[in-house]
């Protein structure tokens, strides 16, 4: 019969799942109750922690899904896009436990922060360089394809392209409602007149929501109410 109590993996840690996740590496890399100068940097550090272990996921599936596009390997490219844009949902979520941070109590933990900045994030930065990947294989593809993004909406029905082209957009929106989430908390703590560690005003980076990584696919949302029964009617005045 065999021994389910015995541990059969090699590593550090007591048992196998510890040895698998390296569990006890992942706990250490926090800052310990007696280098804290605020009990809620332990908050702090586990929401950036664990932020840039989703983006890492992300990262990982976008530039998957990117590779995909130009044998038109599309519905899994189209998966691939939707798991990266669930990741990104889940960073977005884990910035609800940050507007439980006192900002008077973040002021005494800016202090060990140094000029440490979001703007350097790692995980940020492959995102932004994978995002950008993947508008370029997407532009390639469809001109190589003669493909008419417009008319796929018009034809309703739910090609490999179709898909592809939805997935992107709820990628680029997920993004964006990041963007928004982490503004909202940042005036929450700090205060829109504030300037952060890096000499940047908090309010700088209202700027960035509206930045889209696939800006051909919205503008396509602007030609079908263009050309739709209503014409230009809703269109604002350029």
């Amino acid at each position: 019969m065999r021994n389910y109590e015995k541990q059969i993996l090699d590593g550090e840690g007591k048992d196998d799942y510890a040895r698998y996740m390296r569990t006890d590496a992942l706990l250490a890399l926090q800052r310990t109750p007696e280098e804290v100068v605020h009990r809620d940097e332990l908050l702090f550090q586990i929401v950036h922690q664990s932020t840039e272990l989703w983006l890492k996921l992300a990262v990982s599936d976008l530039t998957e899904a990117t590779a995909r596009v130009p044998d038109g390997d599309l519905l899994p490219a189209a998966e691939l896009l939707q798991r990266s844009a669930l990741a990104i949902h889940v960073i977005t979520e884990h910035l609800e436990m940050l507007r439980h941070l006192s900002p008077w109590d973040f002021q005494t933990i800016r202090t060990i922060l140094g000029h440490g900045s979001g703007a350097d994030s790692p995980g940020w930065r492959s995102l932004h360089k994978a995002g950008h990947g993947m508008a370029r294989a997407f532009a390639v593809f469809a001109e190589s394809r003669g493909l008419d993004v417009a008319e796929l909406y018009r034809a309703r029905r739910a090609t490999p392209e179709l898909q592809l082209v939805e997935a992107m957009i709820e990628w680029d929106e997920r993004v964006s409602i990041w963007r928004v989430r982490h503004y909202k908390v940042l005036t929450r703590v700090l205060g829109n007149q504030s300037i952060g560690t890096q000499g940047t005003q908090v309010d700088t980076l209202a700027k960035l929501i509206e930045y889209k990584f696939f800006p051909q696919l919205w503008e396509v949302r602007t030609e079908l109410t263009a050309t739709g029964p209503m014409g230009d009617y809703h269109l604002a005045d350029s």
